[in-house]
C-alpha cells in the first residue's frame, strides 16, 4: 500500500478484537518506547508519534517548571508525559505534564504505583506539537475535565497561546500571555511564558 505520510491522520486508532488490557498496554509500551501509546474509553489503542525536537524542548521546560514548583510547594507530585493514568471512564491516558495532590498520591497503594494508577490528576498540561490536530486536543482536554481534572491548560507554541479548561466553564483563551497563574489545586503556580517560548 502506498500513501503519503501527510495523508495519515494522527493519532492512529487501532481497534482490536477485544479491548487491550492494562498489562498488555504496559508491556506494549515497554517494548515500543519510541511510541506514545494510550487506550481510549472504548478500548481502542491510540498510537501517537514522538514529539518533534522543538516540541520536546518546550515540553521539558514545562515539566521542569511544574516539577520545581511542586517540590518547593510540597502539596503534591508532578509527572511527565510517560506517566499513564487509568481514568474513571476506563481509558489510560498520559498528559504532557500533570500534577496530583499529596492526598490522591498517598491514597495509591504500592501495586498501583507499578501500574497505571486508578486516578485522575487534578491538573494537566497538554502541548500542541506540529503534528497534533487542534480538534483532537480540544476533545482530549474536555476528556480530562470529564474524568476529574480540576484544571487543564492547552499550550499552543505556534500561536503562543494558552487555553484554560475548568469544570462547568467555557474554555478561556489567552493570546500571548506573559505568564499563566495557577488556580484551585495549583494556586501559587505561575508559568512564565518567556521561560517556555525562548
Amino acid at each position: 500500500m502506498n500513501f503519503a505520510f501527510n495523508e495519515v491522520e494522527l493519532p492512529i486508532r487501532i481497534s482490536l478484537d477485544r479491548p487491550i488490557t492494562d498489562d498488555e498496554l504496559l508491556r506494549l509500551s515497554a517494548e515500543n518506547d519510541s511510541l506514545r501509546l494510550e487506550r481510549d474509553a472504548n478500548g481502542e489503542l491510540i498510537v501517537m508519534s514522538p514529539t518533534g525536537t522543538g516540541s520536546g524542548r518546550i515540553e521539558t521546560r514545562v515539566i521542569v517548571e511544574l516539577g520545581n514548583w511542586a517540590r518547593a510547594d510540597g502539596r503534591g507530585e508532578a509527572f511527565g508525559s510517560s506517566t499513564g493514568f487509568k481514568l474513571p471512564d476506563s481509558s489510560v491516558r498520559a498528559a504532557d505534564a500533570a500534577w496530583m495532590s499529596s492526598q490522591r498520591w498517598n491514597a495509591l497503594d504500592a501495586e498501583e504505583l507499578k501500574r497505571f494508577a486508578k486516578t485522575c490528576p487534578e491538573f494537566v498540561i497538554e502541548i500542541r506539537s506540529e503534528s497534533d490536530r487542534l480538534a483532537y486536543l480540544q476533545k482530549k482536554m474536555q476528556m480530562w475535565i470529564a474524568n476529574g481534572a480540576d484544571l487543564a491548560w492547552l499550550i499552543e507554541p505556534i500561536e503562543k497561546s494558552v487555553t484554560i479548561y475548568r469544570p462547568g466553564d467555557e474554555p478561556e483563551h489567552l493570546a500571548h500571555p506573559t505568564s499563566v497563574q495557577g488556580t484551585g489545586p495549583i494556586a501559587g503556580f505561575e508559568l512564565v511564558m518567556a521561560r517556555i517560548w525562548d
